[in-house]
């Protein structure tokens, strides 16, 4: 059966074969399956399935059907519908209560290199549109692209989600991915907090997001710095990610008010 390229794919890539996701393994791959088989057992649908590795050292994972946003722009009319955020906000809130009781292999090892600690979630860490697949246009199937899931608060999890789902990026790179209301973003942030059901201070909330997202370009940098050649065609997204901080930094107290 021949190999399909799926869209998308800035680090490693993937292929599908038949209803097979094949992908190059990375040396934390065991431990997300880990993650991905707790995910199954507990009847969670929303993440592929761990299939373990093919003849060429590559993790299989199930395909999951729907849309892609893939390397589309703008995205698809459904990243921006207030159906779909509540979604993810319900998707969200339910990894995250899931994860809270996981136990890591005794050889843990993530992306970030964090270890799972008491208190902790296992956060997706890139649940933004184009890692969701959705049916319909109207029903999110799950998130895919799990390379980077790892230990986190439940905060720095969901802020990330916020940044691109709000979304809460610069306007101008916003119009590019066809979102044209920068003053609906405060009513869509607490739209997605209400639907996670966060109970949290919202003001202290926007600090979380600052500072994930500020920490997500400083890792983007350092490894396209490094010679990663997948951050390095992503410097210009850490650009816009430390605007967003810098944006998110300077709204008023009456943007956390719901």
């Amino acid at each position: 059966m021949a190999e399909e390229v799926l869209a998308g794919g800035n680090t490693v890539g993937a292929a599908r074969i038949g209803d097979v996701v094949h992908k190059q393994a990375s040396p934390w791959t065991p431990t997300v399956h880990a993650l991905l088989r707790h995910l199954e057992a507990a009847g969670f649908e929303g993440a592929p399935r761990a299939l373990g590795f093919d003849d060429q050292g590559r993790e299989m994972l199930t395909f999951l059907p729907g849309e892609t946003a893939g390397g589309r722009y703008p995205w698809p009319e459904w990243a921006f519908t207030d159906g779909m955020l509540t979604q993810v906000g319900q998707w969200l809130r339910r990894v995250h209560d899931l994860t809270a009781g996981f136990v890591p292999p005794a050889d843990e090892r993530w992306f970030a290199g964090r270890t799972m600690e008491p208190g902790l979630i296992v956060g997706h860490q890139d649940a933004a549109p184009y890692n969701a697949a959705v049916v319909n246009g109207d029903r999110l199937t799950g998130f895919f692209d799990w390379d980077t899931a790892g230990p986190s608060t439940r905060e720095f999890d969901l802020a990330f989600a916020a940044l691109w789902w709000v979304p809460l990026c610069p306007p101008s790179v916003a119009e590019g991915l066809g979102f044209h209301d920068s003053t609906d973003r405060s009513r869509r942030l607490h739209l997605l907090l209400d639907s996670y059901g966060y109970e949290g201070d919202r003001h202290a909330f926007g600090g979380v997001i600052v500072r994930r997202a500020r920490r997500q370009a400083q890792v983007m940098r350092e490894m396209a710095d490094a010679g990663d050649q997948a951050a390095i065609a992503l410097r210009p997204v850490a650009g816009y990610i430390e605007q967003s901080a810098s944006d998110v930094e300077a709204f008023p107290d009456s943007f956390w008010v719901r």
